[in-house]
């Protein structure tokens, strides 16, 4: 360890700040057979920290692994996105939750115009509304708080089963995280348990990005932007 202070301080390096829980490494075990450190750490010069002034390491919560993932930001990023109007899509994550067939029973009518039906069906599913993809983030994020708890508590026996509990909640979440990115990407050639969510999440902002109607032109041969523009062009061809 004196070793490797001294090769840091040879190459003029310093620790980036962090946050979060100080120890990095816990071995898992319970009461005086547990041990903890702070093994994973982000180096870096002063010519590197004057490029990113703003720069931070943030300690993240340890689920499966002995270690805690460590992320690096090198700026905050503020929001500039415009608010829309949301379409109403069927999740696939609907599928097999308790009351999902129920509401498709009470609004399906197959005596009536299927437009009407299937638009009935979305207003029912909308009250309805089941798992969203924000009440998942937001159970994960509650769990992560939860395990963030019980990473700088104890390590009694009970303290440690009740951590295993929470991590394999995190991980049935991440789950349904997954299979709701997968449905909006369309990536279908990739099968279920692959753990690809950011490579799903991708995809999906890839299909938004080439859904998106920059400008349309009308029948003058005139360019019009912005949503409502553009709508009353889209609704005037179509009537």
């Amino acid at each position: 360890m004196n070793n490797f202070r001294e090769a840091v301080d040879d190459c003029g390096l310093r620790e980036v700040a962090f946050e979060g829980y100080r120890f990095t490494y816990d071995n898992g075990q319970a009461g005086n057979d547990n041990r903890q450190c702070r093994l994973d750490r982000a180096l870096c010069s002063d010519e590197w920290l004057n490029l990113f002034p703003r720069a931070k390491l943030i300690h993240l919560d340890r689920e499966w692994s002995d270690h805690a993932p460590i992320k690096l930001i090198l700026s905050r990023k503020e929001s500039t996105g415009a608010n829309r109007q949301k379409l109403f899509r069927f999740e696939q994550i609907w599928v097999g939750e308790e009351g999902c067939e129920d509401t498709i029973r009470s609004s399906w009518n197959d005596d009536e115009d299927l437009l009407a039906t299937l638009a009935r069906c979305a207003e029912g599913f909308q009250k309805w509304k089941g798992v969203s993809i924000g009440k998942i983030m937001r159970d994960i994020n509650k769990k992560r708080r939860r395990l963030t708890a019980l990473n700088e508590g104890g390590r009694s026996v009970t303290e440690v089963r009740e951590r295993r509990k929470a991590v394999k909640e995190i991980a049935n979440l991440l789950k349904q995280e997954e299979i709701f990115w997968k449905h909006r990407s369309r990536a279908l050639w990739l099968k279920e348990g692959d753990r690809n969510t950011k490579y799903f999440h991708r995809k999906a902002c890839q299909r938004k990005q080439g859904n998106y109607i920059e400008k349309l032109v009308d029948a003058d041969g005139r360019e019009h932007v912005g949503f409502e523009a553009i709508s009353g062009i889209a609704r005037d061809y179509f009537l």
